[in-house]
């Protein structure tokens, strides 16, 4: 029993060194000991470990992580069965609307974006393949939420909370029940600077022949260009006929 706690509690430092490198965008032995609070000697053994299978790299004294994990996450992306159509189905909404188009997932309770593209007018907004946030403060995630039921919706909540993550976060429980509603009806989630100041998004759930919810498609770019009838009409409509298309094919296509 105790060989096993003292396994985990060494893989808990290697995860825990690796965020680490993640926030600090990669630190010296020393740095990283610091932020850890434990001595260089144990954190050196944790980095030679990372270093020798390829997780983590050392460039002069700075340790960096290394490309495997785009390595297992290639793997991790694609074991989605429609993983290649809904890639296609990203690049081409981005083309066709000029904007930043995101497909997101559920993961523990949190959104992943599995694949993101540009079009020709979009601006950085932080989204990139593999990041991580609450459902509730985006477009695609609200969307996901819609289409679960509520009892789910409130386990959701009561594990994650409603954290604030932009101006216009919702983080009333209440306010946020009336609004997926609302997105019911509709068919589609609006996101008005609720993850990021200053960004508007438009998301849509995709689902299976099961009417199971696979993920969230959306559309995002700077909330004083997404507005109005381009924001309520245009878009919606943009993604809902990606959607149709994407679901379609998933429907009779994937095994």
């Amino acid at each position: 029993m105790k060989d096993i706690k003292t396994q985990s509690k060494t893989t808990e430092t290697s995860i825990k060194i690796i965020h680490i490198l993640a926030e600090l965008d990669g630190g010296s032995l020393r740095e990283i000991s610091e932020e850890m609070g434990l001595a260089t000697s144990t954190v050196h053994r944790h980095l030679a470990t990372l270093q020798k299978y390829g997780y983590v790299t050392k460039d002069d004294d700075a340790y960096r992580l290394g490309l495997m994990f785009l390595t297992i996450g290639g793997y991790a992306q694609r074991r989605f069965d429609a993983y290649p159509t809904i890639k296609n189905t990203v690049d081409d909404l981005a083309a066709d609307t000029g904007e930043r188009t995101q497909f997101i997932v559920m993961e523990n309770n949190s959104r992943v974006y599995l694949y993101t593209s540009v079009g020709q007018s979009a601006v950085e907004t932080g989204a990139q393949n593999g990041k991580r946030g609450p459902l509730h403060a985006s477009a695609a995630g609200k969307s996901i939420l819609a289409s679960l039921p509520d009892d789910r919706v409130n386990k959701i909540i009561e594990q994650k909370g409603l954290a604030k993550t932009g101006k216009n976060t919702i983080t009333d429980k209440s306010a946020l029940f009336k609004q997926l509603e609302e997105i019911r009806e509709r068919g589609y989630a609006f996101n008005r600077q609720e993850t990021t100041s200053g960004v508007h998004a438009v998301g849509a759930p995709v689902t299976d022949s099961n009417d199971e919810v696979l993920g969230g498609l959306s559309v995002s770019g700077p909330a004083r260009r997404l507005r109005g009838e381009l924001l309520t009409e245009t878009l919606p409509q943009q993604l809902l006929s990606a959607v149709n298309e994407l679901e379609l094919y998933i429907q009779h296509s994937v095994k």
